[in-house]
């Protein structure tokens, strides 16, 4: 279908951009917030040995947990698994590599990378082996600090409770939560949305995602194709 609403366009289209073994950020927390169309579309096109960067690994059928369950993931930089049982399992069993960064450090990380910072500074973990691992240090005034990597990713995907066809965000609520970092510091950034409105409907003091950070926007199951304004 040609897309003819500026960055509006189809599940079908926005698959291509998906592929194995490609690193996929995604919005969500605890399964509120992530874009359950495209998580399915991934689903039903088979793509394996993803690299998933988020807050955590969902439930296990519920959000991007449905990827982690159906083994999908070869790894995932995440700020905890513990609702999801599999991810655990399969961590244990080496099927499934983990990376844990701290909440508030993950979504610093997440933008560094959408507004091009090669990594920040922290001091949280200093007194933790695990955290510590293979991360450079540095001495910035006298006091020593981690340098934790930024995070981008070949794919961002995020979820809406409006778009106009030009891309611009509004969320609903909690279900905000990652979602405006995640759609920074993405390659390509899908926006899985509720509503598509016309350009200049949106409220600018409202608007939370400009749009010059999305790529492509497709309605969320359910939604009917036929728009509001025809």
């Amino acid at each position: 279908m040609k897309n003819v609403f500026g960055k509006v366009t189809t599940l079908e289209t926005v698959l291509a951009f998906f592929h194995d073994g490609m690193s996929l950020m995604f919005g969500g927390f605890g399964g509120v917030g992530s874009p359950p169309t495209i998580i399915d579309g991934i689903l039903e096109k088979g793509i394996r040995n993803i690299t998933l960067i988020g807050n955590d690994t969902g439930f296990p059928q519920i959000g991007i947990g449905r990827l982690v369950s159906e083994e999908r993931a070869a790894k995932v930089i995440a700020s905890h698994i513990g609702s999801n049982p599999f991810a655990g399992k399969m961590m244990q069993d080496g099927r499934l590599e983990v990376e844990f960064s701290p909440q508030g450090i993950l979504a610093e990380r997440i933008r560094a990378g959408g507004v091009g910072l090669p990594g920040i500074l922290s001091d949280i973990g200093m007194d933790n082996e695990i955290v510590v691992t293979n991360k450079p240090k540095l001495s910035l005034n006298g006091k020593e600090y981690l340098v934790e990597s930024a995070l981008t990713a070949d794919v961002s995907i995020v979820y809406a409770k409006k778009a106009d066809e030009y891309g611009n965000l509004i969320y609903d609520k909690s279900a905000r939560n990652t979602n405006p970092l995640v759609a920074m510091a993405g390659e390509i950034t899908i926006a899985e949305v509720e509503e598509i409105v016309p350009l200049g409907s949106l409220d600018p003091e409202e608007i939370i995602t400009p749009g010059v950070f999305v790529d492509y926007v497709i309605p969320t199951k359910g939604v009917n194709w036929k728009w509001a304004w025809e």
